[in-house]
């Protein structure tokens, strides 16, 4: 049985930002760290998924990130099969977002425990864009829970950003491990 106090939210891990248009080394190693850490999780699992559509070069985001990435329904945009096995052996709910963090997420994290809020623990890609906004949003929305960002668990764009994202985390009262 789930624990219904915890919570592991893994952020992004689609093929795109693994293996493909945005991959990097950094995230390949920690999809195999994810896939540790869910095999010993005995809680609620939550997978976001960022989702474009055709149009994204022309949104806000595409013309200052002028790379197709996550369009839906691609292969891309797939978690990857690691994280998609996961998925299903969690009964995972999957959030897809159309930007880096999802303002719908905290509602749905709400409802889907009752009021009670969780101890959240985030993971996945990439700890400095969608990673840290979803955790900052948890925050804002959650002012008393306990957030945990497992940094094994996450890759930045660069290992720079990756460590300045957990230092501006660890400034705004997130336990980063």
């Amino acid at each position: 049985m789930k624990d219904m106090t915890k919570l592991l939210l893994v952020v992004d891990m689609q093929v795109d930002f693994v293996y493909g248009a945005l991959g990097t080394p950094e995230a390949i190693l920690c999809e195999q760290k994810i896939a540790e850490k869910l095999e010993h999780f005995d809680g609620e699992v939550i997978f976001t998924m960022d989702t474009h559509d055709e149009n994204y070069l022309n949104t806000a985001e595409g013309k200052k990130l002028p790379v197709a990435h996550c369009i839906k329904d691609t292969d891309g945009w797939m978690l990857t099969p690691e994280m998609r096995n996961w998925c299903l052996l969690k009964n995972a709910l999957t959030v897809e977002k159309g930007t880096f963090g999802s303002v719908a997420l905290p509602t749905l994290i709400a409802r889907h425990f009752g009021g009670h809020i969780p101890d959240i623990t985030i993971v996945g890609v990439c700890t400095d864009i969608c990673v840290i906004s979803n955790v900052l949003l948890l925050k804002a929305f959650f002012p008393e829970a306990s957030i945990t960002v497992d940094s094994s668990c996450c890759a930045g764009v660069t290992p720079e950003s990756h460590e300045n994202a957990l230092k501006a985390m660890a400034c705004c009262q997130i336990d980063i491990i």
